[in-house]
């Protein structure tokens, strides 16, 4: 039984009764929630892992992508950025590989990841007919569902699944005109499929195939945003919005079937629509889980996405937003190297933390508390040791230290907290 079926049937499964700990939840609490599909367990049934607790009133997640391409196939550089990532603190990893031995890499990524791992299964699909038939027009219903069912078999414990660019909507693009038609990698595999072939999207017309696959496994269903904005000037469109009402029905339909759905969201999005878009994927996605790519508030700030990136992100969050894709420093310039990810990983992290003190999930707070109380009392070692970077935090603190080693280089001898601790101790 999937998760989904479990909670429905009134059972609480080990995986229940660890994430109900983990997030300081009530157990019935939790597993009411995961049976509306408020919440997702994120585990594939035959990985040996704890699983991504993800949706309402659970700590916001943070996703990190990895991946080859053409031009970078280092298989040994990907396991270090996983490496990386989960060391960092990622909850979730997606191997978005276009380049070289996908399936070994991903064979090897499950084999060394202790967190969930998603994947776009589109990519190996339509590469695949790219190799072998010359074109991925030639690609096949049955190709895409076998790169499922294969992926599936490996363990992979996610899907993004661009199930919600219909024909309907291709039209709705075509009308309006974007500034960037679409920056979403999968999204444009099938939208140049659907216009050469002159059909449906097969990952929409066979998504009851979809759905048996992943019930197979428990695998959580990432409903993709092929439509999402890749600019702020065309946020919050039509084409973005008509996707978003496909991608609440077939989520409906997931659900029925006892598979576990998450909503992915754009993408490029000025801060005054973020609360809208939320909302609105709560209100049309039934509750579902929200997956954002950042949001991005602005375009123009190439080498320091990370920061565009969180910005969005804790503003997405504290609305609502359950997930955190990360953004690196090099978005839109290079595939990342290591410091990208832990840069991006950190960056996504304060922004997931921020937004968990306005959400008050249970002991968000606390941390905050701690850290004060350590920097009141000029406690370095204690400050270090609870930062979310303690690396970073250390290496700042060794290279500038004062003669008077009770105080910061900042303020010196007039250190406003020691000054005030000898009248309010």
């Amino acid at each position: 039984m999937t998760q989904i079926e479990l909670a429905r049937s009134d059972k609480l499964s080990p995986e229940m009764r660890w994430a109900a700990r983990d997030e300081r939840l009530s157990p019935d609490v939790l597993k009411e929630r995961v049976g509306r599909g408020s919440i997702v367990l994120i585990k594939n049934k035959k990985r040996k892992i704890k699983p991504c607790v993800v949706g309402e009133g659970t700590r916001t997640k943070v996703n990190a992508n990895l991946g080859t391409s053409r031009d970078k196939l280092s298989l040994k550089k990907e396991l270090k950025k996983l490496q990386i990532a989960i060391h960092y603190g990622a909850d979730a990893v997606m191997d978005l590989s276009t380049g070289g031995d996908i399936k070994k890499l991903r064979k090897a990524i499950l084999e060394h990841s202790s967190v969930a791992l998603g994947t776009v299964p589109i990519y190996e699909a339509a590469i695949n007919a790219q190799n072998k038939k010359g074109h991925l027009s030639r690609m096949t219903a049955d190709d895409i569902l076998d790169v499922l069912e294969g992926q599936a078999r490996d363990g992979v414990d996610f899907f993004t699944v661009h199930s919600g660019i219909t024909q309907a909507v291709l039209s709705r693009l075509k009308k309006q005109r974007r500034l960037i038609s679409a920056v979403s990698r999968g999204g444009s595999f099938l939208i140049e499929w659907m216009m050469l072939n002159k059909k449906e999207n097969p990952m929409y017309e066979y998504f009851d195939n979809i759905i048996e696959i992943a019930k197979k496994y428990d695998i959580t269903l990432s409903l993709g945003d092929g439509m999402r904005p890749g600019t702020i000037a065309d946020a919050t469109d039509r084409a973005q919005i008509q996707e978003l009402i496909t991608l609440g029905e077939l989520a409906d339909r997931a659900r029925k079937n006892d598979v576990q759905v998450i909503i992915e969201g754009p993408g490029h999005v000025p801060m005054d629509q973020i609360e809208a878009n939320v909302t609105i994927e709560k209100k049309m996605c039934g509750n579902a889980p929200f997956y954002v790519l950042g949001p991005l508030v602005t375009d123009i700030a190439p080498g320091y996405d990370h920061i565009v990136g969180a910005i969005g992100g804790a503003i997405a969050a504290s609305h609502g937003a359950d997930f955190l894709c990360y953004v690196t420093p090099s978005e839109h310039l290079r595939i990342p190297d290591g410091n990208d990810i832990r840069e991006g990983v950190i960056a996504s992290r304060i922004a997931a933390h921020a937004a968990d003190i306005v959400k008050r999930v249970p002991g968000a707070l606390d941390w905050d508390k701690e850290m004060s109380k350590h920097r009141a009392a000029r406690n370095w070692k204690e400050q270090i040791k609870k930062s979310i970077d303690p690396a970073k935090a250390a290496l700042y603190r060794k290279s500038s230290i004062p003669k008077d080693k009770d105080v910061c280089t900042m303020c010196s001898n007039y250190c406003s907290m020691r000054t005030m601790e000898k009248y309010f101790k």
